[in-house]
């Protein structure tokens, strides 16, 4: 059974080569790396974050927000829990929550590139724009809420809605935060890779180990048994008999 919103094959092999192939090209200093610092250049001169147009745009960027997500979903879990009598949700956000956390993190250390902020793109110690959190929280966290809407089937407002959500989500994001000269192009486009490879990894663990543990796949009542079924074939109790022409009321 392929769970809703699972991302396909194809798109996890692409969001892998697109991760590998960009952290290598700016690791060796190449044309990515040059054309994120011709578009800091370029919206550095628009100075947003001094605008009047600072706060609208950065709400825009609490679209992968951390916080206000967790917050979405708390209500999202919490109903759920609530109606359908199930910890399914919660475990699957909870494992998305971790596992961001530690690959996200991991990453930002590990490569220790500064942020646009910085007279240059450089590789540091203390650097932790690479990749951008907020859109692999965008990415993870959204599709998660999308895939609980539908596997749960909540009304179809809800559904379009998170729907909505996971795709413009990130793409509003990451804009939002290059706009304001918060993130290079590349943090914004392996964030989103990151994020897709973490959803595919969500659904998988699901799969294998989650729902087994937890309990039933979704909150669905049972399907009640036919009627006919009891006393069919193989004996048991059958049904009242149809009366014989000789025992018609006259």
């Amino acid at each position: 059974m392929v769970s809703a919103g699972r991302p396909p094959w194809w798109l996890l092999v692409l969001a892998l080569g697109v991760a590998v192939a960009v952290t290598a090209d700016l690791l060796t200093r190449g044309g990515l790396e040059r054309m994120d610092l011709r578009v800091s250049q370029a919206v550095s001169a628009w100075d947003l974050a001094g605008s009047a147009a600072y706060w609208p745009v950065w709400a825009v960027t609490q679209l992968g927000g951390r916080g206000f997500i967790l917050v979405v979903l708390a209500v999202l879990v919490g109903y759920l829990a609530w109606r359908r009598r199930t910890l399914v949700p919660l475990v699957r956000v909870l494992v998305a929550l971790v596992l961001l956390t530690a690959v996200v993190y991991g990453f930002k250390y590990g490569t220790g590139r500064t942020a646009p902020a910085y007279p240059g793109s450089f590789f540091h110690r203390d650097g932790q724009s690479y990749p951008s959190g907020h859109v692999a929280n965008a990415v993870l966290m959204w599709g998660v809420a999308r895939w609980q809407a539908v596997e749960f089937r909540l009304p179809e407002r809800v559904q379009r809605t998170f729907g909505l959500l996971s795709v413009a989500g990130p793409v509003a994001t990451g804009v939002a935060m290059v706009g304001l000269d918060f993130h290079w192009v590349t943090d914004a486009v392996v964030g989103a890779a990151v994020g897709l490879l973490l959803l595919g990894v969500v659904h998988a663990l699901d799969a294998v180990v989650l729902s087994r543990w937890v309990g039933a796949r979704t909150g669905r009542p049972p399907q009640q048994r036919r009627p006919e079924a009891v006393g069919g074939r193989g004996g048991g109790t059958a049904g009242p008999r149809p009366r014989s022409r000789s025992t018609r009321v006259r």
